[in-house]
């Protein structure tokens, strides 16, 4: 009997977002300047509702994946006994080096952005660096599995059972389409977190909007073309450049600036 998904790969896969989900919530208190001690009632708590939420997600996300010939290949094949390390490097230096560009392009394209607001976001978050760091972990793989294993299939499978190709699989318009609908999900998903440092205006959703979109569509594309795995690589190393570099860059210069 044929598996509705690869068991292992989903239990792997919950266990680590489980995990990420903990590791984030330092970088999340100190953001809200939230003075909340945490305790072990609170990673208990945190823990089990994102087991609930991810394991819907997860099971999904392999099963509409499977479907549209997306995925984690990588992963997939070392659960399957094949050697992936001449796979893993194929894909190691130009997700690090698209990541990196792309957190670089937000940064670059948020200093005009700046000029016409006020009260303006500002991607230099002044969190410890340690807290930063493990919350690229969360931004990574849950918010990759979330976004682009699940929300990306769906929309191309909804489209696909509408519209094939010749050969019978996902068109690429279909595809396209869906990795820019997720992009713009992706960057109304973080409104409510802006809403909590700055008041919601029509320039700072468009900025959300294309900031976050030019990650999610890099991101997307890289999903499509060579698996879950590239996406993930590729959105850590971005949260570095955003999370980590830019605030140290803009700090030295700052201090340097005073002095």
């Amino acid at each position: 009997m044929k598996k509705i998904i690869n068991w292992k790969l989903f239990f792997i896969l919950l266990v680590i977002c489980v995990i990420v989900t903990v590791l984030v919530i330092p970088y999340s208190l100190e953001l809200k300047s939230n003075k909340i001690e945490i305790t072990p009632k609170i990673l208990l708590l945190t823990a089990l509702q994102n087991l609930v939420l991810f394991a819907i997600v997860i099971f999904l996300g392999l099963f509409l994946s499977k479907r549209i010939g997306m995925g984690l290949p990588i992963l997939q094949g070392v659960l399957d006994g094949k050697n992936q390390t001449k796979e893993l490097k194929s894909i190691l230096i130009p997700s690090i080096s698209l990541g990196i560009i792309a957190g670089t392009l937000v940064v670059l394209i948020n200093i005009p952005f700046n000029k016409f607001i006020p009260e303006s976001i500002n991607l230099e978050t002044p969190v410890t660096i340690w807290k930063a760091f493990l919350a690229s972990f969360y931004g990574g793989i849950a918010e990759e599995i979330l976004l682009r294993l699940f929300l990306v299939s769906l929309f191309v499978w909804i489209i696909f059972k509408i519209k094939k190709d010749k050969d019978g699989n996902p068109t690429v318009f279909g595809i396209w389409f869906s990795i820019i609908l997720a992009a713009i999900f992706f960057g109304l998903g973080h409104l409510p977190t802006t809403a909590q440092t700055t008041k919601l205006t029509g320039i700072i959703i468009i900025q959300s909007i294309v900031l976050n979109g030019i990650l999610g569509i890099t991101f997307g594309w890289l999903y499509w073309k060579k698996g879950l795995e590239s996406a993930i690589i590729a959105h850590f190393s971005a949260d570095i450049v955003l999370h980590i570099i830019t605030p140290f860059v803009a700090s030295f210069f700052s201090l340097n600036y005073q002095e």
